[in-house]
């Protein structure tokens, strides 16, 4: 593998859905298309790239569909797991058709598949104890008791807005298609994988079964950046730079720092647990695994950011 350059790429599910009003799937589309050029420029520089990316959004358009559909017909429900699977194809497909397109109108002769991708979590992690992660729509107390007697769920109040299910968000320990993953990039394909954080399951006597959680898109992804051994992990978010102080006089944009000061950063409570946090974490976890370094900016500025113009850097 020491030829190559490696990068893993990981993108927001929300930067397909810009805003309320691009919500549908050919927005979604053009949103693909536009991450896909900037990706392309970077697999021009001689990159060879994995590409990670989030599904929340989608996953909260299927769960609605499906509540709908159930409720006015009686159709079945779709199992978290499986939403999992079904975002991985229909985002992996935007984002392949997108760069294969890229390829065509530049003359690269490269190739691009998705990996619709399972990663292994513990049956016994302390996230299935306590489930925080809130999936779906919001429900009347009466529909979220039932839900709790008839289905298991796990549901929540929140903050008044009504009740919400949620689920456990484990900690990833195995890609279970590595190997067909590692042997599309050592030949040159570009893989889509672990889409969503990868479909979450669990070893039971030597099997393979789906449980209803949510993997961290950005944990995954530095789970696939330690196993292949990748020389950047990159996070593409919706900023230019990760900032301290952010949204107060004293904000400060932050160039190149070291695990040891995103460590204290963190602790300083700079980074936003819903948005910024988790991110951070996932690069100390690559780097400490002795990665080489990390990347944070948004598709705008990736090729800037690579260069070392713009962007925020976290090195060991």
């Amino acid at each position: 593998m020491s030829e190559h350059k490696w990068a893993v790429i990981a993108i927001g599910g929300n930067s397909l859905i810009p805003d309320k009003q691009h919500q549908t799937v050919e927005d979604q589309y053009k949103a693909a298309g536009e991450t896909a050029h900037h990706i392309a420029n970077m697999i021009e520089q001689g990159w060879d790239v994995a590409i990670g990316h989030g599904n929340g959004p989608q996953v909260g358009f299927i769960l609605r569909r499906s509540e709908i559909a159930a409720k006015a017909a009686g159709m079945h429900e779709v199992p978290l797991d499986a939403c999992g699977a079904d975002t991985q194809g229909a985002i992996g497909y935007a984002l392949q058709q997108n760069l294969a397109n890229e390829f065509t109108q530049r003359g690269i002769n490269k190739h691009v598949v998705t990996v619709v991708t399972q990663v292994q979590v513990n049956k016994d992690d302390k996230a299935f104890i306590r489930p925080t992660k809130p999936i779906g729509t919001f429900m009347e107390a009466d529909v979220a008791k039932k839900r709790v007697e008839e289905d298991g769920w796990d549901v929540v109040e929140d903050a008044g807005r009504g009740w919400r299910r949620v689920v456990a968000s484990p900690i990833p320990e195995k890609i279970i298609e590595l190997s067909a993953v590692k042997t599309l990039l050592d030949n040159g394909i570009c893989a889509i994988t672990v889409g969503g954080g990868g479909i979450p399951v669990i070893e039971e006597n030597g099997m393979l079964k789906g449980v209803p959680a949510v993997i961290d898109k950005d944990f995954a992804s530095s789970l696939l950046a330690q196993s292949i051994n990748a020389d950047l992990f990159l996070i593409s978010t919706a900023v230019e730079k990760i900032y301290i102080n952010f949204n107060t006089p004293e904000q400060r944009a932050l160039d190149t720092i070291t695990v040891s000061e995103a460590k204290k950063y963190l602790e300083e409570g700079h980074f936003a647990e819903g948005s910024m946090a988790p991110k951070v974490r996932a690069i100390i976890w690559y780097l400490e695994a002795g990665g080489k370094e990390a990347l944070v900016t948004d598709p705008a500025h990736l090729m800037e950011a690579l260069a070392g113009k713009t962007g925020t850097r976290i090195v060991p």
